[in-house]
């Protein structure tokens, strides 16, 4: 069994997400995490703030997207960092629980901000061993 992860690949002058896990849900919390790690270290944020985030696509790879520009979205809105994440994934549908806290410039030390997801190498896909994949590349 392996263990649900996150990690970054490289991409010119941008970054990559990946999350991989067991579901599919498991790989879109990782691709959070991999998202939250491009901006600061996640183990430095507090999940003590609730958020119900929920989103609709045409297919599991724009819905992909869409929750990942979504976090973007509530974390430059709200000025928090997110670091907990319950995520439903049923197509066309997303329903999460995040939690996180108010960014605190000292604490977290945002490295960059990340300005969109998008569709470049973006993948969602089960792979022959049965581990789920969900990756894109973030512009930053």
């Amino acid at each position: 069994m392996t263990k649900p992860r996150w990690e970054h690949f490289a991409h010119q002058a941008d970054i990559g997400v990946r999350g991989i896990g067991a579901t599919r849900d498991e790989a879109f919390q990782q691709a959070a995490l991999a998202l939250t790690a491009v901006i600061t270290d996640p183990r430095k944020i507090v999940a003590r703030e609730p958020l119900e985030v929920n989103c609709e696509a045409d297919d599991e790879e724009m819905l992909f997207v869409d929750w990942l520009n979504r976090l973007i979205y509530e974390i430059s809105t709200r000025k928090m960092l997110f670091s907990r994440f319950d995520i439903w994934v049923h197509p066309p549908t997303l329903r999460a629980r995040i939690w996180g806290e108010p960014i605190s410039a000292a604490r977290h030390r945002p490295a960059v901000e990340v300005k969109a997801a998008t569709y470049h190498e973006l993948v969602v896909r089960q792979t022959e061993d049965g581990l789920w994949i969900a990756q894109c590349v973030v512009d930053v």
